[in-house]
């Protein structure tokens, strides 16, 4: 696994130059077409994580990997990515298009809290099929966006925001109402969003970051300076699951793709993973899956 990609590696990756736009304190925001699928080559975008955020419409045959989790795309979809969930992308068929849109996490202060959303939350969905209407819609916003980037006009990048802004509320209208999070501007919720965000930090596990430090509800509620009390209730209120199973269920999906994906042997990843001894994660993984971690991995 590589480790997180920087809005400024991207640029150097892609074009081999850093727009000036990247040290604006009014953040930054740009838009692009999807690479046309090259003949022979499998393109995939490998899984990582990456410090900006990226609403994309692909059209084509596509594998989308979330730790554990695999989205198939069979015709067309819009996708959310964000900071805090790290992924990959395989594009699968020659006929390959679609347009994006990427951003940097200061191109929205003070224009609304976006992390609160549920398609940039990390148990929410990110990938969604969309038919061909759906299709022509979010063309014509993207389309908009385009006009607007070109344009001279004072006040362009508010535009920008709100077509981004009309983006994810059409992800959030098509996000199934029983995974959706309650939205009450209250503590609980706010709880509840930086007790995932400090979750999520800790992964992926990769060579410039080697273990996790936060395991328990009360590590976490320490971190936050709460009770742990206060924090179950307030994870419990706004999600449905307990602190533990959002805990067990990330650690689970961590070691999935270490098994299947690294090298490490399996004392290696138990270590990583905040296991003191081997046998804990053994028994971990086993309650979980009914299969041990060696046999996972030779599947």
């Amino acid at each position: 696994m590589e480790g997180k990609e920087t809005l400024e590696e991207f640029y150097k990756r892609k074009f081999n130059w850093i727009p000036d736009s990247l040290k604006s304190d009014f953040g930054h925001f740009n838009i692009f077409k999807v690479d046309p699928y090259l003949e022979g080559k499998l393109k995939t975008v490998p899984y990582r994580r990456r410090d900006f955020y990226k609403i994309m419409l692909v059209k084509g045959a596509a594998r989308v990997h979330y730790a554990d989790r695999v989205y198939e795309v069979k015709k067309q979809a819009l996708s959310f990515s964000n900071p805090m969930v790290p992924y990959k992308w395989d594009h699968l068929g020659p006929e390959t298009t679609g347009v994006y849109c990427l951003f940097n996490p200061r191109f929205f202060s003070n224009f609304g809290q976006i992390q609160q959303y549920e398609i940039f939350q990390p148990q929410g969905i990110h990938v969604f099929e969309i038919d061909d209407q759906e299709s022509e819609q979010i063309t014509g916003i993207f389309e908009q966006m385009q006009i607007e980037l070109n344009s001279e006009y004072k006040y362009k990048y508010d535009r920008l925001r709100n077509l981004a802004f009309e983006l994810m509320h059409f992800g959030m209208k098509l996000q199934p109402a029983d995974l959706q999070i309650t939205q009450h501007g209250n503590a609980s919720l706010r709880i509840a969003s930086i007790f995932l965000e400090l979750l999520e930090r800790q992964f992926p596990i990769d060579e410039s970051h080697m273990n996790i430090q936060l395991r328990s509800p009360s590590d976490f509620a320490q971190q936050l300076n709460i009770h742990v009390n206060h924090l179950n209730r307030a994870v419990k209120e706004m999600t449905g699951k307990t602190t533990s199973q959002f805990v067990a269920d990330r650690i689970l999906q961590e070691s999935k793709l270490l098994l299947k994906q690294t090298n490490w042997n399996v004392s290696e990843i138990a270590y990583a993973l905040g296991f003191t001894e081997v046998p804990h994660f053994n028994n971990f993984f086993k309650k979980h899956t009914d299969s041990s971690p060696t046999h996972y991995r030779k599947m």
